[in-house]
């Protein structure tokens, strides 16, 4: 590249297309400009720990080729500074190229490699464009390629952001056993297909959201696993041309003390260069964490629905007016937004799996897509959890009187009478209470085939919600 001053508002650059105009002032160069204006897509900017990511990337990478013998003090001294400065969240504005784009990410590759220039170049004393003091291929990029810069930057900005997420699903774990302790002794209806089936305690409902979370969370922790490998060092292909052999070696090493995060190299740099199934898996991971909680987020819909001709078993937190036109009416927001979140992290998963399979021989070029998806997909269920903990959970009270008063009337625990009067008995039972509105208890009691007291014990909560207390053990002691 070579710089020509005409005009001062702008500095000519040229590359292998051709010659062309760049603000003057401007950190990027002319391969960034090119794809600003060849990729307006989302219109939206890179994601800022994309950009951090990158930055430690090339920080450890001119670290490395210093170690090695491959870059001058003076020059690893700018860069490395001009990567500090990214780091720390300046010069954000200068990465211009839109997140999704062709050419399989080396538009933002080559967006970091000229700002970084240009700032070296600046610390230095030099002017911006002046690419002989420090060059954005022949010295920031060096023993790099695209193709194992973007995928590596990519891996540790989901590392980064899976972080985030399990440190929010372990709140909400913690929160959801805390409503599980408070609740434990609210009897309530189990329903099975919306209909009544059998007792269950209110305390074991939110048990069990936890214990899907805390699947959820195991989950993330592979998902760190898988993208904590880089193919950084492969360059092109996976195999390392144009690297040094002991920066091959060590480059990975500089980026785990860089970033901070435990990193290692891929075992096979062909493999991990080509083939991007990891992504898919830690979707996956996402996905599934977002379709529990959008179960769950239906069920506190439902069971805290009405509020006075639903089935009002919970009350949520109210937290904004619900319409415009019916006054007092509020709505399950918090609730309703994580569906928004599952659904649309459901959506991304399925884009991701066919990037993933669209790549070809040696490189997929189709990574900026994923990225794209999934640090969205990771982000926003990050911040689903945190609202939902922090504006749902944290605030739900149960309505105990209400939840009790629909056990006792309801045909359900006719099941927990069944072993003490025979299932033709019981059914008979049922069908009166179903047919007449009378409650199980009054006819069992009219018919004589049960005393008030052994009621009372067949019917205690903890020995129609857990396994191993009968009714007969209880009746044995009274």
């Amino acid at each position: 590249m070579e710089t020509k001053i005409k005009n001062p508002k702008t500095r000519q650059e040229h590359d292998s297309i051709g010659t062309k105009e760049v603000p003057a002032e401007a950190y990027y160069g002319v391969q960034t400009l090119r794809a600003a204006e060849n990729f307006y897509i989302t219109g939206m900017n890179m994601h800022p720990e994309l950009i951090n990511s990158v930055a430690q990337i090339k920080k450890a990478a001119a670290i490395t080729n210093f170690e090695v013998g491959r870059l001058d003090k003076k020059r690893t001294d700018a860069i490395v500074r001009a990567c500090d400065e990214i780091i720390s969240g300046r010069l954000h504005d200068q990465f211009i190229v839109d997140p999704i784009q062709g050419g399989a990410g080396t538009s933002l590759n080559m967006n970091a490699n000229e700002v970084i220039a240009n700032r070296a170049i600046e610390i230095l004393g030099g002017r911006k464009g002046d690419y002989s003091i420090v060059n954005p291929n022949d010295h920031v990029n060096y023993g790099q390629s695209t193709n194992d810069v973007f995928p590596s930057c990519g891996r540790i900005t989901a590392l980064k952001l899976l972080y985030q997420a399990k440190e929010q699903l372990e709140r909400l774990y913690r929160a959801l056993m805390e409503k599980a302790e408070e609740f434990d002794d609210v009897i309530k209806m189990g329903r099975t297909q919306l209909q009544d089936a059998v007792p269950i305690r209110l305390g074991q409902e939110f048990r069990a959201y936890a214990t899907a979370i805390r699947r959820d969370i195991t989950r993330f922790e592979h998902a760190k696993e898988e993208m904590s490998s880089l193919n950084l060092g492969g360059t092109a292909i996976g195999t390392g041309l144009n690297a040094d052999v002991q920066y091959l070696q060590k480059v990975v090493k500089n980026i785990a003390l860089v970033s901070g995060l435990d990193l290692v190299q891929s075992y096979d740099l062909i493999d991990a260069t080509q083939n991007l199934d990891g992504y898919t898996s830690v979707s996956g991971a996402v996905k599934t964490c977002a379709v529990n909680l959008s179960k769950m987020s239906n069920d506190l819909r439902l069971i805290s629905s009405g509020p006075r001709a639903g089935l009002g078993e919970i009350n949520l937190p109210a937290k904004q007016n619900g319409s415009s036109i019916m006054p007092g009416k509020v709505n399950p927001v918090i609730p309703e937004v994580v569906n928004q979140v599952a659904f649309n992290i459901i959506g991304n998963d399925m884009t991701i799996a066919m990037a993933t399979e669209a790549g070809q021989l040696e490189l997929n070029a189709f990574e900026p897509i994923i990225f794209y998806n999934l640090f969205q997909s990771i982000e926003t269920l990050t911040f689903a959890v945190h609202t939902l903990v922090d504006n749902c959970i944290t605030g739900i009270t149960a309505n105990r009187e209400h939840c009790r008063d629909m056990v006792e009337n309801s045909v359900g625990i006719i099941t927990a009478i069944c072993p003490h009067v025979g299932y033709e008995k019981a059914a008979v039972i049922a069908k009166e209470a179903i047919l007449t509105g009378a409650s199980v208890r009054s006819l069992i009691i009219r018919d004589g085939l049960l005393g008030e007291e052994e009621l009372n014990v067949i019917l205690n909560p903890y020995s129609m919600t857990e396994p191993g207390i009968s009714g007969e053990q209880l009746l044995d002691n009274v």
